[in-house]
């Protein structure tokens, strides 16, 4: 165990490049021991939390994102799509919510949305929360008016990836910069909203660059309360659809860097589950990933069906988190403290703080 070990479980905003490595380094079970003892000090390890994401308007993206069907100057065979319909999406939410899904995703293929864009965006979230689910929403850069626009009606978390390292990010993106994607960050912690972002693995990337894109998320003045890890989903017509496999225990052990690095951080297991066998996914669980998108679409691309993702919970003894929406402060911070009490009952609870 490299020299930090007794923080670990505990929010920290000062991780080296080195550390991080050190994490990786560890033989694999160490690495998923020390992630299991952490994950079980913040969430029940049998409980991950179910989204759906809806695509909302589809392909014709400016932006050059290497790894992106969406993209207008790759020719990936995608059909645009314009801007649905409220009425449609709320739809899709009921029937998503029908399903087991706690949060509704709305996704929009925009370098970021324009003026007259925002009253339909908007309306969505109103409409959405309103059948008691919780809201995302990824629609490219926001401006501080924008967040706060979405913040005033009531979107929950907000989605915007870094995709990878600094260092690396030019290799991938061009026609935005990674300070860019760091401002909207900054402008959904200010407007008051909670933050999704993570990033891909399997871009082409060093381990160091996985280290990299960790050190950034884990670093921000608050970390994301959502992380989705992704695996890159290779598509033809985009550049790196020639890239190597990726090795899944180096996937793996991305997903117990993350949530040793980002304790209280919700880590999803994200794009490229669908290549994924049930084993791979199991330990990608047992690492410490507690969240998923569930049904047929990620995006543009595909998922498992959700039939087969509640087999798998089955099989592995792991429910659906619960979504509570809470009048106060108080009564969230009371179910906060009754989950802690119950998990320090429990068994299998270690506190590593104590160790």
């Amino acid at each position: 165990m490299s020299s930090d070990s007794s923080t670990y479980g505990q929010v920290r905003h000062d991780w080296t490049r080195q550390q991080v490595l050190d994490l990786f380094a560890l033989p694999f079970n160490d690495l998923l021991f020390t992630a299991q003892m952490v994950h079980r000090q913040h969430f029940d390890a049998n409980r991950v939390q179910v989204s759906t994401l809806c695509s909302i308007k589809t392909g014709a993206c400016p932006e050059d994102c290497s790894y992106c069907p969406q993209s207008a100057r790759y020719d990936t065979g995608l059909e645009r799509e314009k801007l649905m319909k409220v009425e449609a999406v709320v739809e899709e939410a009921r029937a998503a919510k029908a399903s087991g899904a706690t949060r509704f995703c709305m996704g929009a293929a925009w370098r970021s949305p324009k003026k007259k864009d925002m009253p339909y965006v908007t309306k969505m979230v109103k409409e959405v929360k309103s059948l008691g689910l919780e809201t995302c929403m990824t629609l490219g850069m926001l401006s501080d008016d924008q967040a706060k626009d979405l913040a005033a009606a009531g979107l929950d978390y907000y989605n915007h990836n870094l995709d990878t390292s600094p260092e690396y990010y030019g290799d991938i993106i061009t026609t935005r910069t990674y300070e860019d994607r760091l401002n909207t960050l900054s402008n959904v912690r200010a407007a008051g909203m909670k933050v999704c972002a993570g990033g891909i693995i399997g871009l082409g990337e060093e381990e160091k660059d996985r280290a990299g894109l960790l050190m950034q998320l884990a670093n921000l003045p608050e970390q994301p309360e959502s992380v989705p890890i992704n695996m890159l989903v290779k598509v033809a017509g985009t550049p790196l659809e020639n890239n190597d496999d990726l090795d899944p225990f180096e996937f793996i052990r991305c997903i117990a860097v993350a949530r040793i690095m980002m304790p209280k951080s919700h880590v999803r297991l994200s794009a490229g589950r669908e290549s994924m066998n049930d084993e791979m996914q199991s330990l990608a669980f047992l690492a410490g990933a507690n969240s998923i998108f569930y049904g047929e679409k990620l995006l543009t691309t595909g998922n498992p069906e959700a039939n087969k993702d509640m087999q798998l919970f089955n099989r592995l003894g792991i429910k659906p988190e619960e979504y509570h929406q809470h009048e106060d402060e108080a009564a969230v911070e009371a179910e906060l403290q009754s989950q802690i009490a119950d998990q320090q009952n429990d068994p299998f609870f270690y506190d590593a703080a104590k160790a």
